[in-house]
This record gives structure tokens, sequence and C-alpha cells, in this order.
């Protein structure tokens, strides 16, 4: 079997969840909501440094991670890689507030200030931009839970 057609096969059901059934059952309030789950998986999986950040990105199959560019409050970062593209080509993928959502609390978590992410398609290929702004006067303070 070559390559392309065991991404093919492994990620059929993961686009069918992602980029159909989730879109049509969220509706115009998909963004929001993928962009909150992504915050909330990240608390549930925390990452110590970039570099297990980039690992999870490829065990949980999103795509390969890579830091393009950091200023001293801004840092750009690309996804990329077969699975992403091939979802994008044959899914018309459209939603990245997932990934961007995880990234922003993240950042936030280690670098203890609050920090935001939104997710940007290059255009004619299958890259997706991140960008995340932080703000060191905003320290970071984890969400509290609701008692039932």
């Amino acid at each position: 079997m070559s390559e392309e057609n065991e991404i093919t096969t492994g990620s059929f059901g993961y686009s069918l969840i992602r980029d159909e059934l989730l879109p049509e059952l969220l509706g115009n309030h998909t963004n929001e909501i993928l962009y909150w789950a992504g915050k909330s998986l990240a608390r549930r999986h925390p990452c110590q440094n970039e570099g297990e950040l980039i690992h999870f990105f490829e065990k949980a199959d999103w795509g390969t991670l890579e830091l393009t560019k950091q200023k001293n409050d801004e840092m750009l970062l690309e996804l990329g890689g077969p699975l992403l593209k091939q979802r994008i080509q044959k899914n018309n993928a459209q939603h990245f507030t997932l990934e961007a959502g995880f990234l922003a609390e993240q950042f936030a978590m280690m670098k203890q200030c609050q920090t935001e992410a939104i997710s940007q398609r290059q255009k004619n290929n299958a890259i997706i931009q991140f960008t995340l702004k932080w703000d060191a006067k905003d320290p970071y303070g984890m969400p509290l839970r609701k008692n039932k």
C-alpha cells in the first residue's frame, strides 16, 4: 500500500468527524467552540516545552509544527505535513481553531501570562500559520471549575 493510501485510510474517520460532522453540528459557532476545546485539551495534556508540543502535534496527527519567528511578545508557527495537506485538498478543511486554542493555552501555561492565537491558511499551499501574542503584564491563572 502506498504512503498516500495509508494516510487516506488512517485519516478518513478523523476527517469525517473533524471536517464534516463538527462544523455541521456547531454551525456558526464552530471556530469559537473549537478554540475553547483546544484550550481545554491543552490543560489536560500540558507540555513542558516546545519539543513536547511539537511531539504532541505529531502524535495527535495534527501535522508537523515548526517555530518560524519569535519576537518579545509574539511568535509565528507553521503547521504542515501530508495529513494536513490531504485534509485541505480532499476535505476542504477550513477550521484550525482547535490547534490555535491548544497553542494559546500551552504557551500561556509555559510563559505564565495570557496568550492568544490566530490561525491563517497560506494561500496556494497546505500550510497553516499561527500567530501567538502574549502580554507579560497579564498573569496567567488556571480557569476555575464550577462545583456542581
